[in-house]
């Protein structure tokens, strides 16, 4: 068997030493070999993704012979809409809905020639950091099956890490991709806010939510991203593109200037995951970059600015969930329905997220809180430009900590939301960020973050191969 990349299926298929069909048909041997056990997968495209693969072998025959992801299996986490499939967003709230339109990214992967091999688990509605919220399973680690995944993508991140998918495409609201990469050790990138088209996925914040890819080099996270990224007259925040993404070819760090900011190493992180970082910075140094120490003062406040603006457009959001014009209907009148409808299909994480949304956005709160939020995000955004001028780039730990054990912080949600304190700072200033691996402690995966400026992505994933480089 090929070497089981993005690209290397892609050259495959395409030379013809490979068809689509023997790719997918291992694709799904491997998910039906490890799945059980992992749980990464809420449902798998048997049929139509045979179907798919064939096409994609007649195309071939044809002389069809340049598909930039000409058979690739990919898995879709399942807040994204395929025409004829369920989309749940780990909701019983939607486990029945079937959708009616295929969003822009999915849209995209499929005429690049790319399988799309089924849907991935996640925390319901993307609310969590360990995919223990869905309503349907809980996603295991694959790299120790007693711990989480990570989330809110944590089955796009376990299809990955296991070897079932090449490649996946998750979300990321405040990390759900980064930190589920990292505690998975693999790549995951969380584009610039309006680089690639949030059409017909199921918002959950709609200013701070972004798709991007997973997969096990940055090479070919830049391929898929490269496929997806665009303007899009279906999303009004999309934006038209200055440069397409390429991979990156000269992975050098000469010269490179690397801001690491004093608050990313804060006290109550893991000392070893903070010793790991470190070290990886001191290897960025040796191989010709430049460190740079500097400080992002507000960042501090980044978390709690989040958990008021996410919990505030996830309530308007997930208004339309309420068993009339999205869900299953309840019993009763109006209002015994609605109550019945959003009692029985949400969870008790969104439930929470839900409530404080709309405490938030209540008359006399709004401006005690949203406002405040809405102020420290535009000072973060200050204090983030003024940084990119004098640094390239910004690194640090994805996460303070490696996976925990399943079931150990679900009942402190505190606990849970700390996890992204590294991460939130990027979606509330829209900036592009990768995770990519950089060791281990205590034996799990560890991963390094990088930032960008905004729209310069391209730097964040050419930094990233330069890493990945030095890892080898």
């Amino acid at each position: 068997m090929i070497n089981w990349t993005v690209k290397s299926i892609r050259d495959a298929v395409n030379s013809g030493s490979m068809t689509a069909v023997s790719i997918v048909e291992e694709s799904i041997r491997r998910i039906d070999e490890k799945d059980a056990d992992i749980g990464a997968f809420l449902e798998v495209f048997r049929n139509s993704s045979i179907a798919s693969a064939q096409e994609i072998d007649a195309r071939h025959a044809a002389g069809e012979n340049n598909l930039p992801l000409a058979g690739v299996p990919i898995a879709i986490k399942d807040n994204m809409l395929m025409m004829g499939e369920v989309s749940s967003a780990g909701s019983k709230m939607l486990q029945t809905y079937r959708a009616s339109y295929t969003a822009t990214v999915v849209a995209r992967l499929q005429a690049a020639g790319a399988i799309i091999i089924g849907r991935t688990n996640m925390d319901e509605f993307a609310m969590g950091s360990s995919t223990e919220t869905s309503a349907f399973k809980h996603t295991k680690n694959p790299i120790d099956l007693t711990k989480i995944p990570g989330g809110s993508s944590g089955g796009s991140a376990a299809a990955v890490a296991a070897g079932m998918v090449p490649a996946s495409l998750g979300s990321d609201t405040g990390g759900s991709i980064r930190q589920p990469a990292s505690l998975c050790g693999i790549v995951g990138m969380k584009p610039t806010y309006g680089r690639v088209s949030r059409y017909g996925v199921v918002a959950l914040a709609s200013s701070l939510d972004q798709i991007g890819p997973f997969a096990t080099t940055v090479k070919d996270a830049a391929l898929i991203l490269s496929i997806i990224e665009g303007k899009d007259p279906h999303d009004a925040t999309s934006v038209v593109l200055d440069a397409v993404t390429v991979a990156p070819a000269a992975v050098s760090m000469n010269g490179v200037r690397v801001g690491v900011p004093k608050e990313y190493f804060v006290d109550g992180m893991d000392e070893n995951v903070s010793a790991l970082v470190r070290s990886t910075i001191e290897r960025m140094k040796h191989a010709g970059a430049e460190i740079v120490d500097i400080s992002l003062p507000l960042s501090p406040y980044a978390l709690a600015a989040y958990y008021i603006i996410q919990p505030a457009e996830a309530s308007s959001n997930l208004a339309r969930f309420d068993g009339m014009r999205y869900g299953e209907r309840g019993e009763g009148t109006i209002e015994e329905s609605y109550r019945s409808a959003r009692g029985a299909g949400f969870g008790a994480e969104t439930k929470r997220r839900i409530m404080l949304g709309t405490f938030i956005l209540s008359a006399g709160y709004y401006d005690a809180y949203y406002k405040k939020a809405i102020a420290v995000r535009a000072a973060l955004k200050m204090e983030f430009d003024a940084a990119f001028k004098h640094v390239d780039v910004i690194v640090g730990p994805t996460s303070p900590v490696v996976a925990w054990d399943i079931g150990a912080k679900m009942n402190d949600p505190v606990a849970m939301y700390l996890a992204d304190v590294f991460t939130v700072s990027a979606n509330i200033v829209g900036i592009p960020g990768i995770s990519v691996p950089c060791g281990t402690a205590h034996g799990l995966p560890v991963g390094l973050q990088i930032l960008g400026k905004g729209f310069d992505d391209q730097s964040v994933l050419n930094v990233a191969a330069a890493v990945e480089e030095l890892m080898k």
